[in-house]
């Protein structure tokens, strides 16, 4: 076995020492993948008073590439001058047919090893760390012709196994971040002749370096940044570059690299610390939530495809690529020498004797995690140049960089969080004041017209009274009147004396008739007091209504006295606000000024906290089942109206999971989950709310008493509509999923139809990506399969006759994609023509339409034997297409 040192480094005359049990148990580890482990030792601080970092060895792999055809012929007689076992993770170096030499390494791949193992346990560790905020650094380094290329920048465009490690990186990275909050810039240079190149702009053909005198930062500001949204528009970039990038032919490849390509990835993500809720100091029983910190973490990822080191009278290199290859010796010799002073703790390293060095200063010794997979060949004959390529990955193995992730303050957008807090409490206070001030304007007129009545009631009631007594006295007074004049009368016929007498008698009548009439008057009098009594009353009962209005008023008080609280409130907000500006305008100020000290004094502290953050969130972590079981799946439901969209959307990510499994699907809808998911689906128009919803709705559609509620809930038109509105690829995946599990089914023929789920499958082929053709060539067989299914049948009015596909014009997309080269479009396609085949009404319009021809073909070439039976036994029992084939002469 080989000792540290020897697979390190490697010892003269192949003698070595043991190996230390602890670099034993990391040599034999089952991952490539250095971790940052929780209960590390604190990390060390570097001189210049930065943040703290953690420690992280180069981690280095070999890869075998197997024998080419020369080699076959040339070497026949002759073993390889390598020997690998992978278990042990060791290499056997033959110096003869007797000596061998044992190094050991992180991982030892063999010429049978597949791109995406290679990925996995090379590239995909250092991709996760920069999408956890480190910079990374992946590096082929080999011999020309052993496959550096083919390892790190191959694009798969005819095979997608083959893609490698560029094309992978990036789709996991595509995958780990959101196009909402995140960024990613790419840019692709190449070093010629010590000359920095952009691959993407040709002209800029000699890009400067610069670098920042007090940090030491390497940057390109003269290269060309291109954002990336989606992996096609990354592979277009590969391409652009791939041409304009110089390659020449030579003895030992004829498309030898002739100079080194850099492929730099620029990432960008927020983050949210949280903060507790903190007392306000003039009122103890008062809290206040102090807003989230928001950070913002600066990655970088760069793949270096090294161009390979040759000698010049087995390349047969002369005249100008005699110059090429002196410019890339020399420039790997400046690296290799740059990696020795670092192994050796060496007091000066050589960082300017190369463009290539001053690049990957941060690779080798600088904060980056890297990981380097050096390429040999087998062949006996190049002995030397394998032996230099091992002993150069035994010396990297040495060098130890010091990991730090780059995060800042993200104040632009906490402000503007703020300033949306703020918009929605003025607003809610506006509202609650309008709704206030409309209540006490409704009790004041109600209020108004109460009095109005009883005023008016009052007043005819008084009014009556009043007429009343007015009648019964002037009837008094009439009959008075009438008996004194009879009185009269009858005193002129008698005698003086007598009448005297008469006379006296009747003034005494009279004068009692007179006090009647006064105590009568009196009784209307008393009877007129009696009313001005009721009417007081009544006038007491009016200031009753005075009483309940000073209570609204009261509660006026008591609702502007509210309204000064959240104004206060919104005081609050404001001070905090500006005092976040302020600080904000001071770091601007400081950091123009150039004092890193005082702009990091604050945030030295933050990545720890951050980091036990992160695994006290991780520590957490359960299956979907057991999170279900401890929350409560209406809980989880509820979330999905939540008004916060970061909430709600990972509520519906939960119930998007949960229903991808059949037990959890039947509780879900009976829990209202399906109505919940179909009104997030009707009333949001983010992006990722309606396509993880669409998910969840297409999982849901795999059970048959789902399907039916789904279609009585009006969900089909729901998903017609996303289907017309939606541009992300993966949202019309989802959506064209849930459709064809719906077409799966016999009893919803003439529904899907007539609410235009047909209409909708076929409209989402406008997107192109093969994901969505894959769905919608799905729907249309699962459709014509139970059209086929009913020829003799009818389901909900569906007679058979002729095909509901053939009437929504999908034929001629189906014989267009027959032959597609996807395998699941084409499979699916295949088999919906047989079914539509099995018609006999439809095969006129089928033979006019071409899709004879793909039939006859399907029935002769088709790989699955089920769908050539098929194909072969409808066009068989069908006297129309056996009229026409005997026609056109064709032979099946």
């Amino acid at each position: 076995m080989a000792s540290s040192s020897s697979r390190n480094g490697g010892t003269r005359g192949g003698s070595m020492r043991p190996i230390s049990g602890a670099n034993s148990s990391n040599l034999r580890s089952s991952s490539f993948k250095s971790r940052i482990p929780s209960s590390a030792p604190a990390p060390r601080r570097s001189s210049s008073g930065g943040d703290n970092g953690v420690p992280g060895r180069v981690r280095v792999a070999v890869r075998l590439r197997p024998r080419n055809a020369d080699e076959c012929v040339a070497d026949a007689d002759f073993a390889d001058c390598v020997e690998l076992q992978p278990e042990l993770k060791r290499l056997k170096l033959r110096k003869n047919n007797w000596d061998t030499e044992t190094y050991e390494f992180d991982e030892v791949l063999t010429e049978s090893a597949s791109q995406k193992r290679v990925y996995q346990v090379v590239a995909k560790p250092v991709v996760e760390s920069v999408l956890e905020g480190y910079n990374g650094t992946v590096m082929a380094y080999g011999q020309t012709g052993t496959g550096k290329t083919f390892t790190l920048g191959r694009l798969g465009d005819e095979d997608t196994a083959a893609r490698g490690i560029m094309v992978r990186s990036m789709e996991d990275i595509i995958s780990g971040t959101s196009l909402d909050t995140d960024s990613i810039s790419v840019s692709y240079l190449q070093l010629y002749m010590e000359t920095i190149q952009d691959l993407l702009d040709p002209s800029n053909d000699n890009i400067a370096i610069v670098e920042d005198p007090k940090t030491g930062d390497v940057s390109l500001p003269g290269a060309t940044h291109v954002e990336i949204r989606n992996q096609q528009n990354f592979l277009d970039l590969l391409h652009l570059g791939e041409t304009h990038r110089v390659a020449a032919n030579t003895k030992l490849n004829t498309e030898s690299s002739r100079s080194h390509a850099i492929l730099m990835v620029h990432v960008k993500r927020s983050v949210v610390e949280h903060e507790d809720s903190v007392s306000n100091e003039t009122d103890n029983s008062s809290h206040f939530v102090r807003p989230s910190k928001p950070l913002v973490r600066r990655s970088k990822l760069v793949l270096v495809d090294l161009a390979g080191s040759e000698r010049v009278h087995k390349s047969g290199s002369e005249g100008h690529m005699l110059e090429e290859a002196k410019s890339i010796n020399l420039s790997l010799s400046a690296l290799g020498k740059c990696i020795n002073a670092i192994a050796e703790n060496s007091p000066h390293v050589p960082l300017r004797d190369s463009k290539l060095t001053r690049l990957l200063r941060d690779s080798f010794g600088g904060t980056a995690r890297t990981s380097l997979i050096v390429t040999i060949g087998p062949s006996p004959r190049h002995r030397g140049e394998t032996t230099s390529t091992i002993l150069f990955g035994q010396r990297a193995m040495k060098v130890e960089n010091m990991l730090k992730i780059k995060e800042e303050f993200d104040y632009k957008s906490l402000s503007k969080k703020l300033e949306v807090q703020l918009d929605k409490v003025i607003a809610e206070n506006e509202r609650q004041l309008k709704a206030f001030d409309d209540d006490v304007e409704r009790i004041n007129q109600q209020a108004q017209n109460r009095i109005s009545e009883v005023e008016k009631n009052f007043a005819e009631a008084l009014e009556k009274e009043k007429l009343k007594c007015q009648m019964e006295y002037m009837e008094s007074v009439k009959k008075l009147e009438e008996k004194l004049i009879s009185n009269q009368r009858e005193n002129g016929k008698r005698n003086g004396e007598v009448n005297g007498v008469v006379t006296a008698s009747e003034l005494a009548k009279l004068k009692e008739s007179l006090e009647e009439e006064i105590k009568l008057r009196k009784a209307a009098e008393e009877e007129v007091n009696k009313l001005k009594s009721q009417s007081t009353l009544k006038t007491r009962s009016g200031e009753g209504e005075d009483a309940g209005i000073s209570r609204l008023q009261k509660l006026l008080e008591d609702e502007a006295l509210q309204k000064k609280k959240l104004e206060e409130e919104v005081t609050i907000l404001r001070s905090q606000l500006v005092q976040l500006t302020f600080e904000a305008d001071q770091m601007r100020r400081c950091l123009d000024r150039g004092a890193p000290g005082n702009s990091y004094s604050d945030t030295d502290s933050l990545p720890s906290r951050h980091s036990q953050a992160r695994e006290s969130v991780n520590g957490q972590k359960a299956p979907f089942a057991t999170l279900c079981e401890q929350v409560g799946l209406q809980k989880i439901l509820q979330l999905l109206e939540s008004d916060d969209a970061n909430i709600r959307i990972h509520a519906v990510k939960v119930v998007a999971n949960l229903a991808a499994e059949e037990a959890n699907q039947e509780k879900i809808v009976e829990a209202g989950g399906l109505a919940s998911l179909l009104m997030l689906l009707r009333s949001y128009e983010d992006e990722t709310v309606r396509r993880v919803a669409a998910g969840a709705i297409a999982n849901l559609a795999m059970n048959e008493v789902s399907q039916q509620l789904i279609v009585d809930q009006g969900g089909i038109s729901l998903l017609s509509l996303t289907a017309a509105d939606a541009e992300d690829p993966q949202t019309l995946r989802m959506v064209a999923g849930a459709i064809a599990n719906l077409c799966g089914n016999d009893k919803l023929q003439a529904r899907l139809w007539s609410d235009g789920g047909i209409k909708a499958l076929l409209g989402m082929v406008r997107c192109g990506h093969p994901d969505v053709l894959a769905q919608v060539a799905r729907g249309i067989a699962n459709f014509a399969k139970c059209e086929s299914r009913a020829t003799t049948q009818v389901y909900e009015g569906v007679k058979s006759g002729r095909s509901l596909l053939i009437e929504d014009g999908a034929l001629p997309w189906i014989v267009q994609h027959a032959n597609d080269e996807a395998a699941p479009i084409r499979r699916h396609i295949e088999l919906a023509l047989c079914h539509l085949a099995q018609h006999e009404v439809n095969a006129k319009e089928m033979i006019s339409g071409g899709a004879l021809w793909e039939l006859v073909r399907i029935s002769k070439e088709c790989s699955r034997e089920d769908i050539r039976s098929l194909a072969h036994r409808t066009l068989s029992s069908s006297p129309v297409f056996r009229s026409e084939i005997r026609r056109l002469g064709i032979h099946f």
